[in-house]
């Protein structure tokens, strides 16, 4: 048990380097970063609830995962060729495409629970 929790632990190292890399490199990361932050710091001013805890942090995470995602994406398109090809730019473009959408619907989820919290105060 204890050399299979010690290999699961171990294996979260490659992955907390490739987010790491990305927010030192990647400023649309570094955005979400800030907006996540900010998320967290007005939830717990404006008290959110679990469920909205749940729907925030999910759709936050989605983002992040799009963006990393979309980030390995173009670091391997561009190992493949640094020429302009129609194929890497169009798989570059639908993944930043994912991330668009992804920021979007984190955006709506964000104003359907914070503006009616943030409205009451003013």
């Amino acid at each position: 048990m204890h050399r299979w929790l010690a290999s699961v632990v171990r294996s979260f190292g490659p992955a907390l380097a490739g987010v790491a890399w990305a927010l030192k490199t990647q400023k649309n990361l570094q955005f979400h970063a800030g907006a996540t932050v900010l998320m967290v710091v007005l939830g717990f001013w404006l008290g959110l609830a679990t469920w909205e805890w749940c729907a925030v942090t999910l759709a936050a995470g989605i983002v992040w995962a799009a963006e990393l995602m979309n980030t390995a994406l173009e670091v391997l398109a561009d190992r493949v060729s640094l020429e302009r090809e129609e194929a890497i730019r169009r798989a570059k473009d639908a993944a930043a495409g994912a991330v668009l959408m992804a920021a979007v619907g984190a955006l709506g989820v964000g104003l359907m629970i914070f503006l009616p919290k943030l409205w009451v105060l003013l």
